[in-house]
Parts: structure tokens; sequence; C-alpha cells
């Protein structure tokens, strides 16, 4: 209510639906309220018209808004790789709402400037990087594999900022088969080429097999092509693996390749000193991915780039746009970080990671779940049908099935979300991720429970 008060105007619609989304309590309420596209077209009623509505009937906009939203921060949602709430986050992102600032300059948004600069300087701390370097949040994960691709290119061929692609020879990358898609489309992207990403095997565990990324990249120079980087990954989306970054390194600097660690997923084992050291060798990369709002549960999107070298950012993205970035102005312009950026308007979104992290100190402490290997939890559940069944083709065909029926249910019933999938050879499995504080054993072992219950007469 305090926030309500100092930061909203007085307009009857608008802090009750500020108090209507703050009052939410996930565990009281469903993960989601299914419906078909078809359904909640009709009970959102979602076409716009010329003239307006009232005020109560924009609020009910709002509550059915958020009763037909999956609660993706309820203690049951398992699906993907964020989940929870942190209440300091959450309070930095209605903030940051409120006041609108860009990114771009310091005279536009001098807090938020000064905050991303100190947030990028203690991760690149916590990275090991001694001598600093540069960075920038940005608006996902993918975007920041987007930023590693085209500054090791630029590292490789700069000429090709001025010239295009003219300029460069047939530029080839690798990546292990475990690496987030993303990968593959900003080679897409770029003028890179999808078949101009090596793909490594990975072992069973899901992490890049070392000799494997040898022989590629012996077979690519053989081709006549030019390697210039590997991305290596640290917790794979499906199987939560860590890539040996200390020995891609060693490869990396003995081929003279750009190294970029996507940590997105597992960044967040730096500030836990009993398991950074899935990420031993991570100060010898050029550039790392880095996602605050997966592991540490800070606000959507809270997406952090981050390279080693301090200029790189700036020489390969800059254009010197004078209606913006003056170079005459009275105050320091280094802190002008928008001319270094792929995007213009760039929301404050460090914000949200610092004022969680000043509230909280040693967040790894509070908030880091790990499992194994990481917080990937991957299983089969087989019902009383299939129990007496060799392991085998038969087996695999019918168990391939199951997990797609039992997600349809727990949809449909709204008790909770868990996500499946296949990988490789093996049938659809369920992938659970652990993340929450808020998730009791209760929850666990509800989560077992109702996965039989749903699926036992499969």
């Amino acid at each position: 209510k305090t926030l309500g008060k100092d930061l909203f105007p007085p307009l009857p619609a608008c802090r009750p639906v500020l108090y209507c989304i703050i009052a939410y309590k996930g565990s009281l309420e469903k993960v989601c309220e299914w419906r078909s596209p078809d359904q909640l077209k009709e009970l959102l009623d979602l076409e716009l018209r010329d003239g307006g509505e009232s005020d109560s009937k924009i609020l009910q906009r709002c509550r059915d808004a958020i009763r037909y939203s999956v609660k993706t921060t309820h203690p049951r949602f398992f699906n993907q790789l964020y989940a929870g709430m942190e209440p300091y986050s959450m309070v930095a992102s209605f903030i940051a709402e409120a006041l609108k600032p860009s990114l771009y300059t310091y005279e536009i948004a001098p807090v938020f400037t000064l905050i991303e600069d100190a947030v990028l300087r203690k991760m690149m701390e916590l990275i090991g990087w001694e001598e600093g370097g540069d960075g920038i949040f940005n608006a996902g994960g993918s975007m920041s594999n987007m930023y590693a691709m085209n500054l090791a290119r630029y590292n490789h061929s700069p000429d090709i900022k001025e010239f295009g692609l003219s300029a460069a020879p047939r530029l080839v990358m690798f990546t292990s088969q475990e690496c987030h898609y993303s990968v593959s489309k900003a080679a897409a992207l770029l003028g890179i080429g999808t078949k101009n990403v090596y793909v490594v095997p990975s072992d069973k565990r899901g992490k890049m097999i070392l000799s494997a990324l040898e022989n590629k990249i012996k077979a690519a120079k053989s081709e006549g092509a030019f390697p210039f980087m590997v991305n290596a990954t640290a917790g794979t989306t499906v199987l939560g693996a860590f890539d040996p970054i200390e020995e891609i390194a060693d490869i990396c600097e003995k081929h003279n390749l750009w190294l970029h660690v996507d940590a997105c997923w597992g960044g967040a084992a730096l500030m836990s000193k009993k398991h950074k050291h899935l990420l031993k060798g991570i100060h010898r990369a050029n550039s790392v991915a880095w996602n605050p709002h997966k592991m540490l549960m800070a606000c959507l999107q809270c997406c952090a780039f981050l390279v080693r070298d301090k200029t790189s950012l700036q020489l390969c993205h800059s254009s010197g746009a004078s209606y913006l970035f003056q170079q005459d102005k009275f105050y320091d312009i280094s802190y002008d970080t928008g001319d270094k950026s792929l995007q213009c308007s760039r929301k404050a979104d460090a914000f949200k990671f610092w004022l969680m992290w000043k509230a909280l100190g040693s967040i790894a402490r509070h908030y880091a779940y790990f499992m194994p290997e990481f917080s990937n939890v991957c299983f089969w559940y087989i019902p009383p049908s299939l129990k007496n069944l060799p392991d085998g083709p038969e087996l695999y065909e019918k168990l391939h099935t199951v997990a797609p029926v039992i997600k349809e249910r727990m949809m449909k019933t709204g008790s909770m979300m868990v996500g499946y999938q296949p990988h490789g050879d093996k049938p659809n499995f369920f992938r659970m991720i652990v993340i929450s504080p808020q998730v009791s054993k209760q929850d666990m072992d509800f989560v077992l429970d109702e996965i039989h219950r749903l699926g036992k007469d499969l």
C-alpha cells in the first residue's frame, strides 16, 4: 500500500489493480485455470473498440488476466527454468515500470545507469576477471548469446562491421549437442549460417566431449573454413550439465578461438562456495551470459551479458548518433551506455537484481537448490500396466505416450505444472526444475502422488 501511495496517481482504477496483483496468494490458487484458445477468447473479450470501458470493468479485465494466467510463482510450478516470487525484486520492478527510465544515457537514467555498472562489476568479480571488463543487461539469454557470437566474429574479422559478409571468410563455430537453441538462431540471424555451427557430441551426462571438439576443429580447418568461437554451456536446459570449461579454454587458447560460456542457467553456482567448482575455468572465458531471473529468482527479465575485453562492445556496435551521444556533454560520457548496445530503449533490469542483493546479501545462501549435478530432475513415470514389460522397444514406445497424457491432465486440473520431453533416443520423460524456496517437502510428495493419480490408469 505504501508503494502504491508513493508512486501511483490517485486514479480510481489504478490502486485497486495494483493491490489485486499484490494480494495474490500462490498457495491458495491453482497453478492454472486451463481454457482452450477459443474459450479464452470468449472469456476475455479481446476485441478493441473505439469507446473506453468503465474503471470497474477494467478492474475486472485485470482480475481475469490474473485468473487465467499461469501462476509461475506457485510452489507447484516446476515447468521452466524460473519460478517463485522474490519480493524485493518485485518491488524494484514496480518502481522501474513507474519511473520508465531507459538506459541509453546517464542524463535520462542516472540512478539506474550507476546501479547497472555496480551490478556488472560485482558479477565480473564473481566470474574472476580481476582486471574487470564490460557488460550490459539486455532482453534475454538468447540475445546475450547473439552478442557473444557477434563480438567473436568482430574479433576475428573486424572489417565485417563496415563491409558486411563480403569481408568475411567462411567462419565456423562449435557447440555441444546440449546447447540452447538460441545458438543456431543467432548463427542464422548474423549470416554465419546454421550449417557452420558444428555440433560436438556430449557424453551421457550431457557434457561436451573434448576429443570430439578437437576433431571438429581440425575437420573445419581441413575444409578451408575458419574456426572462430566455441560456445560452452554451464547448466544445460535439459539435463543441467556443465561443460568442462577449464579444458575447453585450453583448446580455445591452442587454436586462438573466442570462448563464450552460456551460463544463463548455471551462473548462479558462482554465488555458492559449495558449488562454484561447477564453473571452474570460467575466468578464462572471453564472454559470459548469466540470467539472474532463473536460479536467483529476480523478476523477469534480468539477463546480463559480460565480456572480458573492455572495448569490444563499443567498437563492435557503436554508431555515434549525434542526437543522443554528444561528445561535449557536461558529465562523464563513459556512463552513456546506449552506443554499445544493440537496443536503444533498454529497461532498468539490473535494478531488480541490485535491490534484492542489497536486501539479502549472499543470495545463494537463501535461494540455491542443487541436486547431484544441478536442479534439473529428469524421470519417467511407469504406470502399473507397463511395469511388467521388459526393457526394450515395446516399453519405450508405450512409455513415450505416458507423459503427454499426464501433462494434459495436470494442466486441465490445474494442480501443478511439470514439463516433459524426449531426449535423443529416450522416450518422453518429465523434466522437473526445482528452484523456489517456497517449495516444501509436502509439495515434492504431492508431485509424485499427483502424477500417479493422473497416470495410474494408463
